[in-house]
C-alpha cells in the first residue's frame, strides 16, 4: 500500500497533499532496534514455520525526513513479538496496538509507540504488535498476520497478573493493514488461524472491544484497497476468498463492539471499508460507533492531524472505551 499520508507525519502541520518521503534511511536491524523502551515479549515458543525466505533479516527504515521527528518502520519480521508499555498508574485495562504498512511494512512508531504513550496517560497498558507481513514471503500469507494477532491477545491475557490488568478487559486498536487484523479479530476471533502450541492457546482471543482506524477491511475488488488481494492471495481474489476474508461478511452476534474512524478523502483505502463494516455491525445488533471526517486522507495516525498532539479521534475513542466499561 503506497500511503498518501503516513510519511507526512514528520510535521505536525502536514495535511496538504504530497507524495511519501522518498529518501528513507535503512539499516539491518536486530530485534531490539524496534522496541523503544518497552519490554519484548516473544509470541511463539519457537520461530513460526512457513517462511519462504528463512534467512531474511529485519530491516528498520526511517521514513521521516525531519531529524526532530522519528517515524520508523520495520519489515522482514520472522520473530513476531509484542512490545509492552505498561501504564504508570494502571486502571486494569489493556489495548493491543497493531500498526499498518500495506502488508509490506510495520509503522511501529506513529501507529504504535506514540499511541501507547497517549493511552498510558489514561491508565491503559499497551502492547504494540510487531507481526509477520504477508509481503515478506510466507506459505500462508493471508493467515500469518491474523495468527500473530490472535496469539498476541492470548499472550497478553496469560501475562495479565504481571502487568496488573484484567484479562477480560483487553481491546485491540489497529491502523490500515493493521485494521485488517483488528477487524478480523473483531469478527473471526475464534477461527483456527494456527494450531495450538501450548496452554496459552486455551485462552480466548476475543477482544473486549476493537478500534479499526482507516482500516483495510473488505477484499472485494469493488471496495477494497488495491494492494490487499495481491498481498494476501498473490492475485485477484476468488469468490470464496472474498467471502472468507472480508470481515464485513463475517459479522456474527459474537463480534466485538467496534469504534471506527475514516476520512472521506482517503485516497488509499476507500471509506466504504468502514461504512460496510458499520452496516454489517448494525444489522447484527453489535455496538458500533463511527466517525467519518471530511478531511484527513490516509495514514494520519497521531501527532499530525490538525496540529493536535493526540489527534481529534483519540479523545473520541477514549470516550467510547469508557462507555463500554474498558475502564471507569
Amino acid at each position: 500500500m503506497r500511503l498518501s499520508r503516513r510519511d507526512l507525519v514528520a510535521s505536525s502541520f502536514a495535511l496538504a497533499g504530497a507524495s511519501a518521503m522518498a529518501s528513507a534511511r535503512a539499516e539491518t536491524a536486530s530485534a531490539p532496534a524496534a522496541t523503544g523502551s518497552g519490554e519484548i515479549i516473544e509470541l511463539w515458543p519457537h520461530p513460526p514455520a512457513g517462511a519462504l525466505h528463512p534467512d531474511m533479516a529485519e530491516i528498520v527504515e526511517q521514513s521521516s525526513s525531519d531529524p526532530a521527528y522519528s517515524s520508523r518502520r520495520i519489515k522482514g519480521v520472522s520473530r513476531p513479538r509484542i512490545i509492552a508499555f505498561p501504564a504508570a498508574q494502571p486502571n486494569g485495562s489493556a489495548m493491543l496496538l497493531i500498526p499498518g504498512g500495506s502488508f509490506a511494512w510495520n509503522y511501529f512508531e506513529h501507529e504504535g509507540y506514540r499511541v501507547a504513550q497517549i493511552l498510558n496517560r489514561a491508565g491503559i497498558s499497551c502492547f504494540v504488535l510487531i507481526y509477520r507481513l504477508a509481503q515478506d514471503g510466507w506459505s500462508n500469507p493471508a493467515s500469518v498476520g491474523p495468527a500473530d494477532a490472535q496469539r498476541a491477545m492470548r499472550v497478553i491475557r496469560a501475562s495479565a497478573a504481571r502487568f496488573r490488568i484484567d484479562p477480560d478487559r483487553v481491546g485491540v486498536l489497529g491502523f490500515s493493514a493493521g485494521g485488517f487484523l483488528t477487524t478480523t479479530l473483531a469478527t473471526r476471533h475464534s477461527a483456527p488461524f494456527y494450531a495450538p502450541v501450548d496452554a496459552t492457546d486455551r485462552l480466548s482471543a476475543r477482544p473486549f472491544l476493537t478500534a479499526p482506524i482507516y482500516p483495510v477491511q473488505s477484499v472485494d475488488p469493488a471496495y477494497a484497497f488495491g494492494g490487499v488481494a495481491p498481498s494476501l492471495f498473490g492475485g485477484p481474489p476468488t469468490a470464496a476468498q472474498i467471502r472468507e476474508w472480508s470481515p464485513d461478511l463475517n459479522v456474527t452476534p459474537e463480534a466485538a463492539p467496534t469504534f471506527l474512524v475514516h476520512a472521506e478523502d482517503d485516497g488509499t483505502v476507500p471509506v466504504a471499508n468502514s461504512v460496510r463494516l458499520r452496516d454489517a455491525m448494525v444489522a447484527a445488533k453489535i455496538t458500533v460507533e463511527t466517525h467519518l471526517f471530511a478531511h484527513g486522507g490516509h495514514g494520519f495516525g497521531v501527532g499530525s492531524w490538525l496540529a493536535a498532539p493526540d489527534g481529534p479521534w483519540l479523545p473520541l475513542f477514549l470516550n467510547f472505551a469508557r462507555q463500554q466499561k474498558l475502564f471507569s
